[in-house]
């Protein structure tokens, strides 16, 4: 009797083209939504290399080759965003787009409230900014 393969997060996301649909999609809504400006503000006026970067940390943080630490090293998250000014409105922004590229993108509900407690965590975890 063969056993079967576990599935990683990110084999269950779809791999590497079922996350690069949630980053592009992400950026795209950080691009457009009037409730992401402040967010976007802090962002450079290209979003490529943001979602490039994103796209390698989501990879690794599912369970997925570890494409961001093979390329820039250990994440640092919030170390590496300290210079960006991440307030309430910032989060909140970020939340709502990244909340919302997950419900478009993922191919069952059930993972998006199994990874969301943590993207949360991670998002208060980033401001740096009192309001």
């Amino acid at each position: 009797m063969s056993e079967l393969p576990i599935l990683t997060l990110y084999d269950r996301f779809g791999g590497a083209a079922g996350i690069r649909r949630i980053t592009q999609r992400f950026y795209e809504l950080m691009d457009t939504l009037p409730e992401a400006a402040a967010c976007r503000a802090i962002h450079p006026p290209s979003l490529e290399g943001s979602e490039e970067k994103l796209f390698w940390y989501l990879s690794g943080w599912l369970g997925g080759p570890q494409l961001f630490v093979e390329r820039r090293g250990a994440p640092m998250l919030r170390r590496r965003h300290m210079e960006a000014p991440i307030g309430k409105d910032e989060h909140d922004g970020w939340v709502l787009c990244f909340r919302r590229a997950l419900e478009e993108n993922a191919p069952d509900p059930s993972l998006v409230e199994a990874i969301w407690p943590q993207i949360e965590g991670l998002a208060a975890h980033m401001r740096n900014r009192q309001g």
